[in-house]
């Protein structure tokens, strides 16, 4: 077999058939990623590859630390070229990070370029990706457009304007939908210093003045129906891990005064404040129709000098393994006691969760979307993006849940180059089913391996979050 041919990953016939026949051609639902609706809308041109590869892309800034790589020519002030010489030399020998297949894979689907990057063939890549950039239809749009991409979500804190989001809904000439998606994590920390400065901008765009707890939840409500004037139909939340410490109002209204006052409240105070934080707004999606997304697992800005000097989402982060199944149980069960629980995807950065987390998805499905689960077991997230990782969830997935209810992959990426990575995880996935047929797991039933494909690349996203 040969490196990255029309058959990469796929070593079974079925599996070939499943891939070129119905996975390749789903379009694409990118759910969760973190790009910008303003380059969107402006149609972005990059200047280089270097820009669209390097420019805010920690899985690589960190590749490149771990290969002794002078910060200079990561985030420093080194000429883009100097820069991406020096990640051709790097990636031109990562065997066995996705970041080769991912890096290969893209510059296969949007360059034409056959051939293997590394240090000897570095120049003509350069010369080649800058000079098929500078063509005009090789801007943002352009490259959504020829990546199949029906509908992306991005990530939007509360008091964004969520003007790039109409302006892009207003303009007739582009095909995909680009809508927004809920990221209340500032309004929610109250143990940050800035805590309270962001509840003064949300105050002010919100028209509520917050005083109290109360006060804080009104004007979070009033945000949500803007959110979903402009097609918002989906949460995200970012958690060290999941709590259910259950308070009575009046504590919570003592935390919220304590801290207005400049108290930062202690452990036990701010998992009780983010507790109830967390039960309301999961009614208020439950409400809307809304999905909620909770991302937990992942210890962030642990190298304190380089965080102070770059700041966060830098690639200064890792996996924190203290999650507990029991706690994320409790907190769905106060949900559904409460007739509160949305529809609701659960990510761990620790691919040790798998189980767990599928055990506890098990316990809160129901029958509001036939044939797709309630309750997802959220696609192998961050850390466990690669080969090991996807097959490890799926395999959790299909022997303690449900697969063919699987709503599939997300980018969770901020780089309009990043969409292969459905590619990656479309090839996997036909991989395992074809594994599976060939050891006599499954049936050779072409019509029912389809069905299952379709749905998971693309049919399940689509009625799980109405699109």
């Amino acid at each position: 077999m040969s490196f990255l041919d029309k058959d990469f990953l796929l070593n079974t016939d079925t599996a070939k058939t499943l891939f070129h026949e119905t996975a390749s051609h789903c379009p694409i639902i990118d759910y969760h990623c973190h790009i910008s609706p303003k380059e969107i809308w402006e149609d972005l041109h990059y200047d280089s590859i270097t820009q669209v590869w390097l420019g805010g892309d920690h899985y690589k800034w960190r590749l490149m630390r771990c290969a002794g790589v002078n910060e200079r020519f990561i985030t420093g002030d080194a000429d883009p070229h100097d820069k991406f010489m020096k990640w051709a030399e790097v990636v031109g020998r990562a065997i066995g990070n996705p970041l080769y297949h991912w890096s290969h894979l893209e510059l296969r689907r949007y360059f034409g370029y056959q051939g293997v990057l590394n240090a000897k063939t570095a120049e003509e890549v350069w010369k080649l990706c800058n000079d098929t950039l500078h063509r005009p239809e090789f801007g943002v749009r352009g490259l959504i457009g020829m990546s199949n991409v029906e509908t992306i979500c991005t990530t939007d804190d509360p008091i964004d304007s969520l003007e790039w989001h109409a302006k892009i809904a207003s303009d007739d000439s582009f095909k995909t939908r680009v809508l927004p998606a809920w990221r209340p994590d500032k309004a929610m920390n109250i143990e940050k210093p800035t805590w309270p400065e962001y509840l003064a901008q949300l105050s002010e765009v919100s028209g509520v003045k917050i005083a109290t707890f109360a006060d804080l939840k009104a004007a979070l409500s009033k945000r949500m129906d803007f959110f979903a004037s402009r097609g918002c139909k989906l949460s995200d939340h970012a958690l060290n891990t999941v709590k259910c410490a259950l308070a009575s109002e009046q504590e919570l209204e003592a935390i919220f005064a304590s801290r207005m006052n400049g108290n930062i409240p202690d452990e036990s105070a701010q998992d009780k404040f983010k507790t109830a934080f967390m039960m309301f707004v999961a009614h208020e999606y439950t409400v809307r129709g809304w999905v909620m997304q909770i991302h937990y697992g992942c210890r962030r800005d642990n190298n304190i000098p380089m965080f102070e000097r770059l700041g966060p989402d830098t690639g200064y982060d890792c996996i924190n393994n203290t999650a507990s199944s029991a706690e994320t149980a409790e907190f769905l069960g106060e949900l559904q006691r409460t007739g509160s629980l949305p529809k609701t995807i659960l990510y761990s950065l620790d691919g040790n969760d798998n189980s767990a987390i599928d055990t506890v998805c098990g316990c809160f499905q129901d029958d509001d979307i036939p044939g797709v689960s309630k309750i997802q077991h959220g696609s192998a997230w961050w850390f466990q993006d690669h080969f090991d990782g996807m097959t490890a969830h799926m395999r959790s997935l299909a022997s303690l849940g449900y697969l063919p209810g699987f709503i599939g992959m997300l980018t969770d990426s901020r780089s309009f180059l990043s969409y292969p990575r459905h590619e990656y995880f479309r090839r996997i996935l036909c991989r395992l089913m074809g594994e599976w047929v060939r050891d006599g797991f499954f049936p050779d039933d072409m019509e029912t391996l389809r069905g299952i494909v379709s749905g998971i690349s693309y049919g399940n996203a689509k009625k799980y979050f109405n699109f």
